[in-house]
């Protein structure tokens, strides 16, 4: 499995704080190597779309789809609290 991103999930990437998106990156790297690493708290967020979410700090979520061999970063935000 590979990352990859939308347009948007790139662009936001972009714009985040540098250590926001270091703490991504990181996170990422544990996605490639096991969905289920415990750090990522992944789930599925909306069933209909097989959207899955991350947890990139406690304040922070990444939202992803699994296409083929690629996970496909659409969205990272700060979490609704």
């Amino acid at each position: 499995m590979r990352p990859d991103y939308t347009r948007r999930g790139r662009g936001v990437l972009k714009d985040l704080p540098l250590p926001i998106r270091k703490a991504f990156y990181k996170q990422a790297g544990l996605l490639v190597e096991n969905l289920f690493h415990p750090s990522l708290r992944a789930k599925k967020f909306d069933e209909a779309n097989d959207f899955l979410a991350g947890e990139n700090q406690p304040a922070w979520r990444f939202y992803f789809v699994i296409e083929g061999d690629r996970y496909v970063i659409t969205n990272i935000t700060p979490h609704p609290k």
